[in-house]
């Protein structure tokens, strides 16, 4: 776990411009006082968010990802995470550029999914 943490370091200080966006909208509560953290380390992977309280994972996604072997790399992480108990939810970093309310209500009903009784 230490190189997890050392790499979810590294990547706080090299976030993309779509992950800093969600972030501001994410980060002390912003979001109907859900607490995240940023660049999780999970299971031996980073997370990009992680909403521990409601076991939801947000990974902002950019055009790299819809390549055959990034697809499949992101089909093992999200099999991973899942073991460890987290729902994973993928965003397009478009969508964070264009609809950043959009993105905030899609991640919030994906946490009263998790958390309604």
């Amino acid at each position: 776990m230490p190189e997890a943490r050392s790499i979810a370091q590294t990547l706080r200080h090299r976030q993309t411009a779509a992950e800093a966006r969600l972030w501001s909208a994410l980060r002390n509560g912003r979001l109907n006082g859900w607490k995240f953290r940023r660049q999780f380390p999970v299971g031996g992977a980073v997370a990009d968010f992680a909403c521990l309280a409601a076991r939801l994972v947000v990974e902002v996604d950019g055009a790299t990802h819809g390549s055959d072997v990034e697809r499949s790399s992101d089909a093992r992480r999200t099999e991973m995470l899942m073991r460890c108990g987290f729902e994973v939810l993928r965003i397009d970093n478009d969508d964070v550029a264009a609809n950043l309310e959009g993105v905030r209500e899609t991640i919030l009903a994906a946490i009263e999914r998790r958390t309604t009784i």
